[in-house]
């Protein structure tokens, strides 16, 4: 079991959920939280960590200024509240960092900011700048622009992609809760505090609930962005957002929340975003004898182990692996495609020619552009 050393953190994500930063009753911020956010956020950065803020509340905030009484549910006026509400959310924020003497920076992403390698990499630049700067990185959901199909689906998600982006060891979601529970402790008196992850296992994934009133995401999601983050190498922690300083406690070795492990060694930036960031376009089914030769000797995919080809993709798409019982393995980027690899799948390498007319590469996934994902 790898352990968590606080002292190899050099850089955090931390993701704030609306449940802590609203006034629920009145869907107005709550100005004393954000300033005990924003002192714990300036206390890390005094220990020579760099704090990024995954912050949601736009649209609750938004809502509440238009004098609506409830999360709005349609989209239209979702985009409206957020546009309202992300200019007092981020006018909050830069009154509290400025207590400090410290500059906020505004980043608003959508799911194709971080699907698209080219804006992937643009993104990347603009945050290492914003610390470099000395500024702390804002982030939310872009929801004034966006839909169900370009919508990262909520913020915990968006903390973890982020943590990624950012090359952050750790990721820390501030919860309404103490952690992952056996049980709603609301409800159960018995719910036991699961203090440490090392797998997330379906009974795990049975502990977790629904989300609240005026937020999106529910522990299911929670765990889901554990996955994310652990499967790429790093630690995530999900601790009680109303607990004083608790970023910084955490830094100091406090035992706080509940922890999940590393599931491998850290990904490398550009292996970190196949295996996560884009959307599958489809997947590739191979044969027991590919399976073993990308797992465990690490090689390159070749069309002769390809078994079958689902979905319609073309060259550079990112695609997932399946095993011959259809268990997704590996993620890669392809060479050929979907059209291509059915014509010569099955196919030793030297046959390729004659089949297409053309070979302009060995290996259908080059292992450099291939992640395994179960490690």
């Amino acid at each position: 079991m790898r352990r968590f050393d606080p002292r190899e953190v050099k850089r955090v994500v931390v993701k704030v959920g609306t449940s802590s930063l609203i006034k629920s009753e009145k869907l107005e911020l709550d100005l004393d939280r954000i300033d005990a956010l924003v002192d714990d956020l300036a206390s890390v950065r005094g220990m020579g960590v760099q704090p990024i803020l995954v912050t949601s509340g736009a649209i609750g905030t938004g809502a509440g200024k238009l004098g609506l009484k409830s999360r709005p549910k349609d989209i239209p006026t979702q985009q409206a509240a957020a546009a309202v509400g992300q200019t007092l959310l981020m006018h909050a924020y830069a009154r509290s960092f400025d207590r400090y003497g410290i500059p906020v920076g505004q980043m608003l992403l959508t799911r194709d900011d971080f699907s698209d390698r080219r804006r992937y990499v643009n993104i990347s630049h603009t945050l290492n700048s914003l610390l470099r700067c000395g500024a702390v990185p804002i982030i939310n959901e872009n929801d004034t622009v966006a839909v169900e199909e370009i919508k990262v689906g909520d913020n915990d998600m968006l903390s973890a992609y982020t943590a990624l982006l950012a090359d952050a060891e750790l990721l820390v979601i501030l919860s309404d809760t103490d952690g992952l529970y056996t049980a709603d402790p609301r409800r159960n008196p018995e719910a036991r505090l699961i203090e440490v992850v090392e797998e997330i296992t379906d009974e795990l994934r049975g502990y977790a609930g629904g989300a609240g009133p005026v937020g999106t995401g529910g522990m299911d999601t929670k765990l889901a962005a554990a996955e994310i983050v652990t499967g790429a190498g790093g630690y995530m922690i999900i601790a009680n957002g109303a607990e004083r300083m608790v970023v910084t406690r955490i830094l100091r070795g406090e035992r706080i929340g509940t922890l999940f492990l590393p599931r491998r060694k850290r990904l490398s930036g550009r292996k970190r975003w196949i295996a996560y960031s884009p959307r599958r376009k489809g997947f590739i089914r191979v044969d027991k004898g590919a399976y073993e030769a990308l797992v465990k000797r690490g090689a390159s995919l070749l069309a002769s182990g390809i078994i079958g080809v689902e979905g319609e993709f073309k060259f550079g798409d990112t695609v997932g692996v399946l095993d011959e019982e259809g268990r997704e393995f590996a993620r890669g980027l392809v060479n050929y495609s979907s059209d291509e690899i059915r014509k010569i799948m099955g196919l030793k390498t030297s046959e390729i020619e004659s089949v297409l007319g053309y070979r302009y590469y060995d290996e259908v996934i080059h292992r450099d552009n291939l992640v395994i994902l179960e490690r």
